[in-house]
């Protein structure tokens, strides 16, 4: 999948629920909740044609705790490893990747 040009981009259809949750990563430190949380977003932001201020926004977060994605990924990997860290949410938050 290619990147649509500017005018063609789309409203991603979980834009409402996941802004606020951006807008909490933006002001909180690193936890290891917040990085499975970012880890999540970038993956379902990563390629979509569309929120681009999301995705500006999860760089800018990803830059104030210092970490490149591969560090992110690196980190959140060791987390899931280790488990439960959306235990308390239920098996769908656990399982929404996309």
């Amino acid at each position: 999948m290619t990147d649509a040009p500017a005018g063609k981009d789309q409203q991603h259809p979980l834009y409402n629920r996941d802004r606020p949750v951006i807008d909490i990563l933006l002001l909180q430190e690193a936890t290891d909740y917040n990085l499975a949380e970012m880890a999540r977003l970038r993956m379902r932001y990563q390629r979509f044609p569309g929120a681009r201020d999301i995705q500006k926004d999860l760089d800018k977060a990803l830059q104030q705790w210092g970490l490149t994605e591969a560090e992110l990924f690196e980190k959140t990997r060791k987390i899931h490893d280790l488990g439960g860290i959306y235990k308390s949410r239920g098996k769908k938050e656990e399982q929404d990747w996309n």
